[in-house]
């Protein structure tokens, strides 16, 4: 067909109401109405929809749009209406949402020729009944919209993709077009050859959208920080993603309870309660919806003002995918991602059930987010990179390590060391107990090998275990080191590591970029797993002068009672009153892991002192923030209390909440936390034996720096069972630190 640019502008602007296109768009569609395979790698919105919609409105026939989701046809469909007046038969879906009678007014419209654009998900497109329809129909053109679907490679695999093309052999051949707004060379490359379309005009448009914020957050209580965030952002509409559905349920629960208008989405509710919950947040009846990350593709609402990540995504493709969703009308877009080691480390053990190619596969791309979120460099720079394009400043003003960047050191000593360590070991060992020999700490373990006989134990005794689980850490991201895929978690040098030792260059390695292992009571569900935490570590954005001072507060304390500083109050603690400045022991209950237990034995003097400060200071003290709880967990917190002052068996405690035991114990660890005592000597004198109550206690008592349960087995060894370390660190905490 000829190519009328002057109908092309006059259709856009009676349509879609623009005097001009964005970008490539003119180009996509001219090629398209010529009749070629078009290829289009487009950001989150610039623009991708109107290269077909508008292509399907000017030619004859009508467009199959295949499609991901039923959410996402549904939005497009009433958005063309909202486009076009007149007849609504102009667009319509194809899916199993509609019945009989439903399906026979859609096919009866499109046989008329009114529909111009016929939406279909690649499961219904795969249906004999609809092949044989569409053979019947005259078919302008295929968009198929989410390309990234057909890759393995890509963030969202979904098998039906990958028959598009026998599909459309079946039906008959017209024009492809493929439409993405993330996708590497190797997943592009993918996408063309399964489609058949290596020949296709490729159009890509820059990565880059400069709007965004991006900021990766120590993952240490935040629940807390998410909504401390929300009600600094009053008004303003955004998307929280969690990967289980369990947790997208009790954040929108929660946000709700703290006065945020939230509502739920995931695939276990029902198709009606989606599309409710999603109209009611595009209709802007609340401010936030929470959801798993099928939520969002394609949705069209230009004002998403922040997105937040509770849980590490997949993929670097997911992220900027979801990232992508925040800011499309070129204003505001904050984008929060939290990260915790072990996060990661239960993704990795949730790929372990699947064919060595698939974890070969996922472990690469998680490997490549943890390099993101653990880098110094600027997030935008490493972004684009990503995906195949140069951005030629060092400082884009506009994320985390830009605006205050992390110290770093040349780590190729270190890392040396650390490969130096690794070869000279018969066998092969995790990074905790690699970090143990280098900075000199012998635990059973350690001894059982006779690693603390090594020349090169201790070799790294100017720096803690910690430091060096950091150096290992960034070893992996840089490709030096790898982790066994059939043995989870060994560590052993790459031919690249190997290279480097034998002729080391400047690596540059972050000095204070550690984060902590998690934070909160998380849980696995069928959907996804996410990661959970026995310990917190964070840094402080408070006063550090006062910090200084409670810490020297501290350890005069420690000193006198003969306890370690942690039991007295943690790190974590310390830095929430250098923000807070709470100045009664009440207030104080505010400050993490302060109930009113441990604010009462101990927190007097540290009022004072805070009191004192503010005075001198002239400070204005920021109002309280608490955090509320929801019905069903203080209904949870009052039954285990009242259960365990009568003594009653902790497996018969969680049958009757429906919990499981690894539930139980966490609930049991949060109110203990909070600075309630609980006497649980009963259930342990059961199922821990005396002496090794006793070792494990005399542990926190003498040896700890903190409560943490991973550095407890660490010291402790293989021999002590992880749920006998949280009992009697259960009793520990009650008998003496609270």
């Amino acid at each position: 067909m000829g190519i009328d640019s002057v109908l092309i502008h006059s259709k856009l602007k009676e349509f879609f109401g623009f005097d001009t296109f964005k970008g490539d768009q003119e180009e996509i569609i001219v090629n398209l109405l010529k009749g070629k395979d078009t290829f289009v790698l487009m950001p989150t919105g610039a623009g991708k929809s109107l290269c077909y919609q508008l292509p399907a409105l000017v030619m004859p026939g009508t467009a199959i749009v295949i499609s991901p989701l039923i959410a996402l046809m549904k939005n497009q469909v009433d958005v063309i209406r909202g486009f076009v007046t007149g007849d609504t038969g102009i667009a319509h879906f194809l899916n199993s949402s509609l019945n009989k009678a439903q399906i026979q007014s859609v096919k009866d419209d499109v046989h008329s020729g009114v529909t111009k654009l016929l939406y279909v998900a690649p499961e219904s497109l795969n249906k004999s009944e609809n092949i044989d329809f569409l053979k019947e129909v005259t078919i302008s053109f295929y968009a198929v919209d989410e390309a990234h679907c057909i890759s393995e490679w890509g963030h969202d695999f979904r098998p039906e993709y990958r028959r598009i093309r026998d599909m459309v052999q079946e039906i008959g051949r017209a024009p492809i077009i493929a439409l993405t707004a993330t996708a590497t060379p190797k997943v592009q490359s993918d996408i063309q050859k399964n489609l058949g379309i290596q020949d296709a005009t490729v159009f890509k448009s820059s990565f880059n959208r400069p709007n965004l914020f991006y900021e990766i957050r120590d993952k240490v209580e935040p629940e807390k920080d998410v909504i401390r965030y929300i009600k600094q952002n009053p008004g303003k509409s955004g998307i929280i993603y969690c990967l289980s559905r369990k947790k997208v349920e009790e954040m929108a629960d929660l946000l709700n309870i703290n006065g945020i208008s939230a509502l739920p989405y995931h695939a276990g509710l029902d198709a009606k309660t989606r599309t409710e919950n999603q109209d009611r947040f595009l209709m802007e009846d609340v401010d936030v919806i929470v959801a798993t990350i099928a939520f969002g593709m394609g949705i069209d609402k230009p004002d998403v003002r922040f997105v937040i990540h509770y849980d590490i995504p997949k993929s670097i493709e997911g992220y900027y995918q979801e990232t992508g969703r925040a800011g499309r009308d070129g204003n505001e877009g904050r984008c929060i991602t939290y990260y915790s080691y072990k996060d990661i480390q239960k993704l990795e053990k949730f790929m372990q059930g699947k064919p060595v190619s698939e974890q070969e596969i996922g472990r690469q791309l998680l490997l490549e987010t943890v390099a993101y979120s653990e880098s110094n460099q600027c997030r935008r720079k490493l972004l684009l990179n990503y995906f195949g394009e140069n951005y030629p400043k060092d400082n884009c003003g506009m994320c985390d390590n830009c605006i205050t960047p992390k110290p770093s050191f040349d780590g190729r000593k270190e890392m040396c060391l650390v490969i130096e360590l690794v070869q000279s070991l018969p066998e092969h060992f995790k990074i905790e107990h690699l970090a143990l020999i280098l900075s000199g700490i012998s635990n059973s373990m350690v001894k059982s090998y006779r690693h603390d006989k090594l020349k090169l134990f201790g070799a790294g005794s100017a720096h803690d275990e910690k430091f060096w689980a950091t150096v290992i850490h960034q070893g992996l991201i840089l490709g030096l080191l790898e982790k066994e895929i059939e043995t989870y978690g060994l560590i052993y040098v790459t031919p690249e590591g190997e290279q480097f030792y034998a002729a080391p260059y400047e690596i540059r390695l972050v000095e204070d970029r550690v984060f902590s292992n998690g934070a909160g009571s998380e849980e696995e569900d069928d959907e996804e797993m996410y990661g959970a935490s026995t310990s917190m570590k964070t840094g402080s954005g408070g006063d550090p002068a006062l910090l200084s001072m409670l810490k020297d507060l501290r350890k005069d304390m420690s000193r006198k009672l003969g306890l370690q500083p942690w039991i007295i109050f943690s790190d974590p603690a310390l830095e929430d009153m250098s923000i807070l400045y709470p100045v009664t022991l009440n207030e104080m209950h505010s400050c993490q892991g302060v109930g009113e237990g441990k604010a009462r034995k101990y927190g007097e003097k540290f009022v004072e002192l805070i009191k004192r400060y503010v005075e001198e200071n002239e400070i204005s003290r920021p109002e309280d923030f608490v955090v509320k709880s929801s019905p069903s967990k203080s209904a949870n917190k009052i039954y285990i209390i009242q259960s365990v002052d009568r003594q009653m068996s902790l497996e018969d405690i969680a049958d009757a909440r429906g919990m499981d035991m690894e539930d139980l114990i966490q609930e049991i660890e949060t109110i203990v936390s909070s600075g309630t005592k609980l006497d649980l000597n009963y259930f342990i004198r059961q199922v821990v034996d005396d002496d090794v109550v006793e070792d494990i206690y005399d542990y926190f008592k003498s040896e700890a720096t903190s409560d943490s349960i991973d550095e407890a087995m660490n010291q402790l060894g293989p021999d002590y069972d992880e749920l006998d370390i949280r009992l009697v660190r259960i009793k520990f905490l009650c008998e003496i630190a609270n």
